[in-house]
């Protein structure tokens, strides 16, 4: 019997509000995401600050609404120059896996960090190999799942990933042999890499353990001017966030591919830029896109 994959919203739409400018509460989230037709919410690291009851109430909440958190997104640097950095990023993620241990989650994100100029490819790559592999018992401990995700850059970073690159990403992933490591798969960002969603999917297609689900299209430009606006605080105005279905990405061939390598786990959802409507939009296509592919007939 085939296993569907299950559900999960990111919000995408309303992170400046949430971190930023504190002007809607993770609750009021909750309320909201409660409306559409998903199995969980991925949080963000950024929703709590430094309020220790707010969780506490966020998985009630959650709870009376019967939604899970299968996913934690948040966005370690781990290419620090400096040890007392990189040891605060490591702090700083250990305290998230016990976040999503917390939330009864499965998956907590981690990220190679910023193409900083002054780090070298053979010395990031090193370092990353090597926090992340420190990592693996704390993750086991939680028994959470470290997802590396092929990324392309966060809110709030100025440069873009070190690890964007399908070659380096790789470089990364091969040597890390745990199952508690795995691939988060973004199609979107592959394209944002001037490289093919399919071939990253293919080349991973084992190892993918969750799923960011979005669509992307320029507003304007070509890549090649994407390219020239990387290294500036957070994402080009020219990039935006599409509802999925409408973008660049094929859906059908990529849940073929991972149907047939037996994926059911999560897909969260990244859209909604413009609002509710998007997100719902988001939600009926991917629905229609599983039932699809991932029907027992």
């Amino acid at each position: 019997m085939i296993m569907k994959p299950k559900l999960a919203v990111f919000p995408k739409c309303f992170m400046d509000e949430l971190c930023v400018h504190h002007t809607m509460t993770v609750l009021e989230w909750i309320d909201l995401a409660a409306t559409l037709e998903v199995d969980g919410l991925e949080f963000f690291s950024g929703f709590f600050g430094d309020d220790q009851e707010l969780p506490f109430a966020a998985k009630s909440r959650l709870a009376e609404h019967r939604l899970e958190m299968p996913m934690l997104c948040c966005s370690p640097d781990f290419t620090q120059v400096d040890s007392t950095l990189v040891k605060a990023e490591i702090e700083r993620e250990i305290a998230m896996i016990e976040l999503t241990a917390f939330f009864e989650g499965k998956f907590c994100r981690v990220l190679s960090g910023q193409r900083r100029p002054e780090i070298t490819l053979a010395a990031g790559i090193a370092q990353v190999v090597q926090i992340i592999k420190e990592l693996l018992p704390v993750a086991e401990q939680h028994r959470v799942i470290l997802t590396m995700e092929n990324h392309y850059k966060d809110n709030f970073w100025h440069h873009p990933e070190f690890a964007q690159k399908m070659a380096v990403f790789g470089q990364i992933v091969d040597q890390i042999d745990s199952p508690w490591f795995g691939v988060n798969y973004d199609p979107s960002n592959t394209i944002l890499a001037g490289e093919d969603p399919l071939e990253l999917l293919e080349r991973f297609k084992h190892r993918v353990v969750s799923m960011h689900a979005s669509d992307r299209f320029l507003a304007y430009g070509t890549l090649a001017d994407l390219r020239k606006e990387e290294d500036s605080t957070g994402y080009a105005a020219r990039l935006s966030h599409g509802v999925i279905g409408k973008g660049m990405n094929d859906y059908d061939r990529i849940f073929s591919i991972l149907r047939d390598v037996g994926f059911d786990s999560w897909i969260s959802i990244e859209d909604g830029l413009n609002g509710m409507d998007d997100l719902r939009e988001s939600v009926r296509f991917l629905r229609s896109k599983i039932d699809k592919h991932f029907s027992s007939e």
